[in-house]
């Protein structure tokens, strides 16, 4: 097991940003991804490795479509008590490329819950490499079964 200080070092993470407790799956065979509070907001931060990487060394657009499909969902997560520990199901996920993202960039995400219902949650989001943006995201989400705590 890998210490938190060791893991933000090793990934180059900017100054307060801290290791995302995701557990197994996509998280640990695609992280390291990390997070830090900003006002009322929360960043999700990833460094980018060769293995995230097509042939001409650009991140895989898959790869940052998913990274997206964690992204807002989390960020509803952070910012609304009621959904903290649930996951969050994708309905519809929509993303506009807008630059490309090469392996060595820390990858920063910045969402917005746009609207809150019973059951469903629409947000949009912004994926930045020194804070230019490379991809616009947006995406409706339902409530689903308990999550495990984040933090």
């Amino acid at each position: 097991m890998i210490a938190e200080a060791d893991l933000v070092e090793r990934a180059g993470a900017p100054a307060g940003f801290a290791p995302l407790k995701l557990g197994g799956g996509f998280g640990s065979a695609n992280g390291a991804f990390f997070w830090r509070r900003e006002g009322e907001g929360t960043i999700f931060g990833t460094r980018i490795e060769e293995r995230h990487c097509s042939p001409t060394g650009k991140c895989h657009g898959g790869w940052l479509a998913t990274f997206c499909d964690m992204v807002l969902p989390l960020s509803c997560r952070f910012a609304i008590p009621e959904y903290e520990e649930r996951f969050l199901l994708t309905v519809n996920l929509s993303l506009d490329y807008l630059a490309p993202v090469s392996a060595g960039d820390w990858l920063e995400g910045r969402c917005v819950v746009l609207k809150q219902t019973k059951r469903m949650v629409f947000v949009q989001g912004v994926l930045t490499v020194d804070a230019d943006p490379v991809l616009r995201a947006s995406g409706v989400f339902r409530a689903g079964p308990p999550a495990a705590a984040l933090r």
